[in-house]
């Protein structure tokens, strides 16, 4: 059975249950598994493989105190007819690589993919736990995880959901799917600052025993929806061993054969998912981690050096322009041998500091399977528009910052192995970025653009991003990071 126990040194070993209802370790580590489960058949494909029969695969071997019914019920529940395709993740190929899709839920992101069955597995581990409190999940969002989190879990009895966004970090659109959600136990707010301000504030109102204790006395606990929970971490494992058993189906590799998967990474939470794929079985020879110009995690796999003291640059990745990745965290305790007192090490300086330097061990194990690079907003843009006129494949700012720094790997090392691209959100999430990388002209505003894309390209506009600037703002509080635990209290007191 799969146990999971801290990164910083709480070797308590806990169920996936627990570990999910309790979101961040009680000693300020997350949660990871002792032993990473080997997979025994989740990748092996076979002719109409359903996306739904990889994942009870995939989970069952992760989330193993979850019965097989009661998986089953939380994968039905979750990967239905929201998703506009029926595949969930398809994927596409073009000359050069192959795109998984990860962006056909609700609100066309691939925070979809976990969001759709946190719920779900939260509510169920509720009930194994015997947890009577409602539970008030907090999330830290520079874009997309917010609308996902809140669309998941509006509603859902025994829940309240926060959800803190940057004011000027995020796309118009984005802003604007948080601020018009419905949803009686839903709370949207912007802060004055960048998204590490709001995920250092999550953080501490986790690690605030005694707020934590106020909470618990009004009949509360906390938790996260955050990719810093192990049960949103764990669905993403699945859409790698999907796309590798649609590719053996396909004939475009062998049973056995290595892919390599790119993926554009702000929190570290997309790529280390797929770090657990490979680590559980899945034939991976290299990931290839994409930052855009908060090349923090570039720099970091050069020179074994993480240094968050450098400028912040608002770019048009929003989801990117993140300078302290969370989930790295858990690579670092995998890689240094679960080693927690060096991971707290890390973790102190970083805090105090914003640096650290981690040990020749770590640095090398990661060397065997990492490649990093970055690109800028003028190479993301000159992508998006090669490849739509090339090829007539459309894909957004993010996924295009993962294609470009693709193609350095390749050029760099001549590595032609079948490449698997992380492509994580619609092209119309980011519609003004990418109108004018294929050399549409100016527009008045956000939703323009998405008519304006649609016209010229004729690609299906999301479900859920149509109509979008005429639907009613919901919610429109600011406030600064400080005053995030007052606004909590005070939501919650009415």
């Amino acid at each position: 059975m799969t146990k999971y126990i801290s990164t910083r040194g709480d070797n308590r070993e806990r169920g996936a249950a627990q570990a999910i209802i309790q979101g961040l370790a009680p000693d300020k580590g997350l949660f990871v598994p002792a032993a990473v489960p080997k997979l025994e058949c989740g990748f092996a494909g076979g002719a109409g493989v359903s996306y739904r029969e990889v994942a009870h695969s995939v989970m069952g071997a992760f989330l193993s105190d979850f019965s097989q019914e009661e998986l089953r019920a939380c994968i039905d529940g979750a990967y239905d007819e929201k998703f506009d395709s029926p595949d969930i993740a398809p994927i596409v190929k073009t000359e050069r690589a192959h795109f998984l899709e990860l962006y056909h839920g609700r609100t066309a992101a691939f925070k979809d993919m976990a969001l759709s069955i946190l719920p779900y597995l939260l509510k169920t581990a509720m009930q194994k736990e015997n947890e009577s409190r409602k539970v008030v999940i907090l999330t830290a969002t520079s874009g997309d995880t917010g609308k996902a989190a809140l669309e998941g879990f509006a509603d859902v009895d025994g829940t309240e959901i926060f959800v803190f966004y940057p004011k000027d970090g995020v796309s118009e659109v984005q802003e604007r799917q948080m601020v018009t959600q419905v949803g009686g136990n839903t709370h949207v707010y912007s802060i004055n600052g960048n998204f590490d301000d709001a995920q250092t504030a999550v953080k501490s109102i986790f690690n605030d025993r005694a707020y934590g204790e106020a909470l618990e006395a009004g009949g509360y606990r906390l938790s996260s929806a955050n990719s810093i929970n192990i049960g949103r971490l764990v669905p993403q494992v699945a859409y790698y061993c999907f796309a590798y058993a649609r590719l053996v189906e396909r004939g475009e590799i062998k049973q056995g054969d290595s892919i390599n998967i790119a993926v554009p990474t702000g929190n570290f939470g997309n790529i280390l998912a797929a770090w657990y794929a490979k680590e559980a079985g899945l034939p991976v020879a290299r990931l290839i981690c994409a930052s855009n110009e908060n090349r923090v995690l570039t720099d970091f796999m050069a020179s074994g050096v993480y240094d968050a003291n450098r400028q912040f640059h608002i770019t048009s990745s929003p989801s990117m322009d993140i300078l302290i990745s969370s989930n790295l965290e858990r690579l670092l305790w995998h890689l240094s041998g679960g080693d927690s007192e060096e991971i707290a090490g890390y973790m102190k300086r970083l805090d105090a500091e914003r640096r650290y330097e981690v040990s020749d061990r770590v640095r090398s194990g990661m060397k065997e399977f990492m490649w990093g690079g970055c690109a800028d907003m003028a190479s993301a843009h000159d992508a998006i528009g090669k490849l739509w006129h090339g090829e007539r494949y459309l894909m957004d700012t993010h996924t295009a910052v993962a294609y470009s720094v693709y193609q350095d790997y390749r050029e760099q090392t001549g590595d032609s192995t079948p490449t698997v691209i992380a492509s994580t959100a619609s092209a119309y999430k980011f519609a003004d970025k990418v109108a004018e990388s294929i050399g549409l002209g100016k527009e008045p505003n956000g939703f323009a653009y998405i008519d304006a894309l649609n016209k010229a390209t004729g690609t299906p506009v999301p479900e859920g991003l149509r109509g979008l600037d005429k639907k009613e703002i919901r919610h429109r509080g600011t406030v600064s990071a400080p005053e995030m635990p007052d606004a909590i209290r005070v939501a919650l007191s009415r």
